[in-house]
């Protein structure tokens, strides 16, 4: 059963253009199937049915909040466009041309340095709402990460406005440390990324579509392949107890090697996975007062702190505690 993720507060902001419009926001909830008022919280597909019903009640897909209106049908003349892309980068590229096209601004600049992926937003119109730029983060990482099918680890956000209301419920959205009242609206993350190889075709897009907007919230849902099969056999077990790559090949009935090369196909490798388990399971563990960096470390399966102070710095570009 999906789990109810959504808090009200989303409901409350993605709404907050629709009376400046004249449109009611007891209908559009109406039509969405949901309560007026939304007082708890809610699934991401409930909320895919809200997005649409804003969508359509504005003929704007990014809900009134650009300096132009994005036409229904926009997000999937977007998909379409992104598909033909090679890696992540040029996905990213394109995404980014596409969004300046139909929105004028906000509008994205991707910049490497030093090892690190930006991506800048300018918004000489602004400044807008965190919502109205975690929207912008939305579209970007949601179909970015369906492209490369798998989530893109963030390591943090800067906004150039002021904090939200109910700044809790945004502190969970991406994963990241986030700053408000910034110079500058940006995402950074570790520009190997860059590199991921797309591995989406035109015979997912269908099934993707028909999830969408709702899989955007939870920004990658994974529909098949080896790579889920082997996180969902690693999430069962402790780190400090995960089977060596030959055993977990004999599971699965083949070679270590033609596992490899069959994660490899996906765009995944079984480090990599093992990382992005690590890192969800470390912020979940860090946030415990009553754990020390090294209870932390060695529950992640590191047999020293050092080590795990090195991924960690990998992960988030700071430290545990930093």
């Amino acid at each position: 059963m999906e789990r109810y993720i959504i808090a009200p507060t989303f409901v409350h902001d993605a709404m907050e253009q629709l009376p400046r419009h004249g449109v009611s926001p007891h209908d559009v909830l109406a039509r969405a199937g949901l309560p007026d008022p939304v007082e708890a919280p809610i699934t991401s597909e409930m909320f895919g049915r809200l997005w649409q019903s804003i969508s359509e009640a504005l003929d704007d897909e990014f809900f009134g909040m650009g300096d132009r209106p994005m036409r229904l049908g926009a997000f999937e003349h977007l998909c379409h466009a992104v598909l033909q892309a090679r890696t992540l980068e040029q996905a990213m590229q394109r995404t980014i041309g596409f969004l300046r096209c139909v929105l004028d601004n906000p509008h994205g600049e991707l910049r490497v340095q030093d090892g690190e992926a930006r991506i800048v937003l300018h918004d000489p119109s602004g400044p807008r709402s965190a919502f109205a730029y975690r929207t912008y983060w939305l579209y970007l990482l949601g179909v970015g990460s369906w492209l490369v099918e798998r989530q893109i680890p963030l390591r943090r956000f800067t906004f150039a406005c002021p904090a939200p209301r109910h700044l809790e419920a945004y502190g969970h959205v991406f994963g990241a440390p986030a700053e408000y009242d910034a110079q500058r609206t940006e995402l950074i993350f570790n520009a190997t990324y860059l590199k991921w190889p797309v591995v989406r075709s035109g015979k997912h897009i269908a099934a993707f579509l028909r999830n969408a907007p709702g899989n955007l919230v939870v920004r990658y849902r994974q529909e098949e392949g080896l790579g889920k099969k082997i996180r969902a056999r690693l999430e069962e077990i402790p780190p400090v107890d995960w089977p060596r790559i030959e055993d977990l090949a004999a599971e699965l009935r083949m070679s270590s090697a033609k596992l490899r090369r069959r994660l490899a196909a996906e765009g995944r490798s079984i480090g990599e996975i093992k990382d992005e388990i690590r890192q969800r399971r470390a912020r979940v563990l860090l946030a415990d007062p009553t754990l020390t960096v090294a209870d932390v470390a060695s529950a992640l399966g590191y047999s020293e702190p050092s080590a795990f102070h090195r991924a960690h710095r990998k992960w988030t570009g700071r430290t545990p505690r930093g």
